[in-house]
């Protein structure tokens, strides 16, 4: 007989981690940690960088010896990661996929000509749904980015990053019972992302994911593992509901230990005041007894200051940039063309569309990493642009340490002011010292991100700029880009981050740029196949307190009244411009020309922030009255 895989609910026990010890190098990741993930949850395993996350998914895999402790597997469980990328053979990425589910693989290559073992094999492929398969695994490698024509091509024929994407469709086809994602959403691009939420929603057995996306940990999964301390902790509901409970805990914790503090700072007084006296001895021994039975409660520990200061550029007159009637490509077929866009400075542009699209051209084009084939792109002739992209992380010299490569850009500043602009991106004293080698995915992301932002620039571009970034470090990024005072444009994957940060979509899709008028949300919707389902999705979306509308909103008024006052000043500055008589001698007509523009921009963009104030004013106003 041949067997059959388990089912989901038939038997099949939970994962168990018990007392669980561990250390790399003499450190300890692990000690006497101890969790349980219930069968078929979808579980997001967070916890800061470093700390053994991946660590526990390669003893869960039995790649690693525990030194104490066990992990207990349900019976005959399938277990399934991305380890590495798809190698680089020729087989195409359909066959690769397919190749995936070893049972369907070994059952269409049986060649038994025994008739009642033939009638098992055709038995067994039915019950697997095997003639679905092919259909089954296309649908998941176009989920994941790769048309009907890629996926006849040879996986040789792609980078490495496609093919950890062609990995991770492997593994989502064989449907291991338990499914171990490291950061899969690093190697995937915000089409990609919003396809893997949906799948691993819907996905039948249990799933333990390592991810920084808070949306992807607030639609995808239903519990939280923490790992802290050595210590491993299990929480139900998504990751807000987690960061309640953790923030309501270690308030409780906080209080309990200052409590403590005080008592035992009274029992020390009472001691020290008293233990030369012999009338009090007694008491006074009594209290160092009661001290030495105190079992110490540990404050919890603030969680480390991840920070990014970025330096405010000048204000310049609108627009930065403007881009008419435009093309550009790379010596063959243009990819963008009839490129109609204009950049302020106080705009925050999220592209938008799958990869393929352009939209690293587009901003290689805005940040003059290109030309134009066809029209013209004019920029301000003061405008400085920041650049980052996630192959400048792989670029840095890993030799040299941050304080080299500060050095190298700013040779007259000394090493106390270099260090100092490292501190503001929270690159401490180890971090400044060490080379960039031996430094963590974060650290480097950092360190490329000061180094993109050392200018002070008017417009800053980021592409894919969270990858490598914890959950904290990502908040941190979004309350930096909110308070900068330079236009930014933002390629990302990251949900959350573009929700908080952009209030401008623009669509790469087909060769054109377009604005996407409607919100994130619609986006989502379309992506998922539902254009029209979006109060549905609203009704998923995980919903934020009075509380977080509330600062949000706060912070939205606050920011259009920075760019009220920048404004009002501008349009100060040209009135006194037009004010003077000389500017209409008939010599200067040119110039006139060009300052009326300036002036009606200014005016257009002042009418349009005055808007938005007000509907800021309005939402804080509403949420008040709920508070």
């Amino acid at each position: 007989m041949i067997d059959a895989p388990p089912k989901l609910g038939h038997g099949f026990g939970m994962l168990k981690i018990q007392d669980i010890t561990y250390a790399i190098d003499g450190r300890r990741l692990f000690e006497n940690a101890s969790a349980t993930i219930p069968t078929g949850h979808k579980v997001g395993f967070v916890g800061p960088n470093g700390t053994g996350k991946t660590t526990l998914f390669r003893i869960i895999r039995g790649e690693l010896a525990l030194e104490g402790g066990e992990i207990e597997l349900p019976r005959r469980a399938k277990i399934g990661g991305v380890a590495q990328e798809a190698p680089a053979t020729d087989q195409s990425l359909i066959d690769t996929v397919l190749a995936a589910d070893l049972e369907r693989a070994s059952l269409l290559a049986d060649t038994s000509q025994d008739p009642s073992r033939i009638a098992e094999v055709q038995t067994r492929l039915a019950d697997i749904d095997a003639w679905s398969a092919e259909g089954r695994a296309s649908s998941i490698l176009k989920g994941l980015g790769f048309d009907e024509i890629a996926q006849k091509k040879p996986c040789a024929d792609f980078s490495g990053g496609w093919r950890m994407r062609v990995a991770l469709a492997a593994v989502l086809f064989s449907a291991p019972d338990v499914l171990l994602l490291d950061e899969p959403t690093n190697y995937l691009d915000l089409e990609g992302t919003i396809w893997l939420e949906s799948f691993l929603a819907r996905y039948p057995h249990t799933v333990v994911v390592i991810s920084h996306d808070r949306d992807l940990l607030n639609r995808a999964v239903g519990a939280i593992l923490h790992l802290e301390d050595k210590q491993l902790t299990f929480y139900q509901g998504n990751y807000d509901n987690f960061a309640k409970t953790r923030a309501a805990k270690r308030a409780v914790q906080a209080a309990a230990a200052k409590k403590q503090t005080a008592q035992r700072e009274h029992l020390q007084k009472f001691v020290d005041r008293f233990k030369a006296k012999a009338s009090k001895a007694k008491q006074a021994q009594s209290r160092v007894k009661a001290l030495e039975r105190m079992e110490l409660i540990t404050p919890p520990e603030e969680v480390a200051k991840r920070v990014f200061s970025f330096p405010q550029p000048e204000e310049l007159s609108p627009p930065i940039v403007a881009i008419e009637d435009a093309a550009v490509g790379y010596g063959g077929p243009d990819i963008l063309s009839q490129l109609e866009l204009r950049i302020d400075q106080d705009d925050r542009i999220a592209l938008l569309g799958k990869n393929g699209e352009g939209k690293s051209t587009l901003t290689k084009l805005i940040s003059d990493r290109l030309k134009t084939s066809a029209g013209r792109l004019t920029t301000h002739n003061k405008l400085r642009i920041g650049y980052f992209a996630q192959h400048q992380v792989d670029e840095l010299n890993l030799d040299e340490t941050p304080l080299q490569h500060l050095q190298s850009e700013r040779p007259d500043h000394s090493p106390a002011k270099l260090r100092a602009l490292m501190a503001g991106f929270g690159l401490g004293p180890d971090q400044a010292d060490t080379v960039v080698q031996k430094l963590s995915g974060g650290q480097k992301a950092r360190l490329s991100l000061l180094l993109a932002t050392l200018d002070a620039p008017h417009l800053l571009i980021l592409d894919e700029p969270t990858n490598h970034l914890d959950i904290e470090s990502r908040e941190a990024l979004v309350r930096a880009l909110t308070t900068y005072s330079g236009a930014v444009v933002l390629v990302s994957h990251d949900m959350h981050l573009l929700s908080l940060v952009a209030d401008r979509l623009w669509l790469v899709s087909d060769g054109h740029v377009v604005p996407f008028e409607q919100d994130l949300l619609a986006y989502r919707s379309f992506l998922l196949g539902t254009p029209t389902a979006k109060k549905k999705s609203e009704k998923s979306k995980p919903k934020k307190s009075n509380r977080e509308h509330l600062i949000a909103a706060r912070a939205e008024v606050s920011r259009n009244e920075e760019r009220l006052d920048k404004l009002n000043l501008m349009n100060t500055k040209l009135q006194d411009k037009l004010a003077d008589p000389k500017l209409y001698e008939d010599h200067n007509a040119a110039d006139l020309t060009v300052w009326q523009k300036k002036f009606h921009e200014v005016e257009t963009a002042l009418v349009r922030a005055e808007k938005l104030w007000l509907s800021a004013i309005e939402t804080v106003e509403k949420l008040e009255s709920r508070a």
